[in-house]
């Protein structure tokens, strides 16, 4: 069986990449491939959550960012907030979280309006985390709003549960030595 001219031609930027690329850059280019992988499984797996339950994923990615104290909300009657958390271990200010875990649908301006609505008189701080998007009426009703609002998407929570380590475990780590110069310059 004959290979394609695509295949060749792949195979053969493949070892030209291979001859150019330094070890450093074909590690750097794997773990850029891991990372992306976990990613979209991240937040595949966050999709098929129950509501309840990513609701209090969020609260628990907030707490390991460095937040205080947190206090999920009832399961449904919350007034459109699912959880309240310290600015701060003192807690000093408060911050209102609300989280719609979306397999598609966008996050729309009445969405946001509700939220700032439900924030009215006890904070003026929020962040609203969706596993989809958000439209662009919806980012515009945020941005314009008195009060300080932070939108975390799908793309951007899959980010910082990478970052700081929800829902995932290192794997293996690997030492990557080099040279000592300092050693043989003595």
């Amino acid at each position: 069986m004959k290979l394609g001219e695509q295949t060749r031609n792949k195979l053969k930027s493949e070892d030209q990449r291979d001859e150019t690329s330094s070890p450093q850059d074909l590690i750097d280019q794997g773990i850029t491939a891991i990372e992306k992988q976990v990613k979209s499984e991240l937040i595949s797996r966050v999709k098929e959550m129950d509501p309840y339950e990513f609701e209090v994923v969020i609260l628990k990615l907030l707490r390991k960012m460095g937040y205080g104290e947190m206090v999920t909300t009832k399961k449904s009657g919350d007034g459109g907030i699912d959880g309240v958390m310290n600015e701060d271990t003192l807690g000093l200010e408060r911050i209102y979280i609300q989280a719609k875990r979306y397999t598609e649908n966008k996050v729309q301006e009445t969405d946001i309006r509700n939220f700032i609505g439900a924030m009215s008189g006890d904070t003026s701080k929020g962040v609203f985390v969706t596993t989809s998007a958000f439209s662009a009426k919806a980012v515009d009703k945020a941005d314009s709003a008195h009060h300080r609002i932070i939108l975390i998407d799908g793309n951007k929570l899959a980010d910082l549960m990478y970052e700081f380590e929800v829902g995932i475990q290192v794997k293996d780590v690997y030492p990557v030595k080099e040279l000592d110069d300092d050693f043989f310059s003595a």
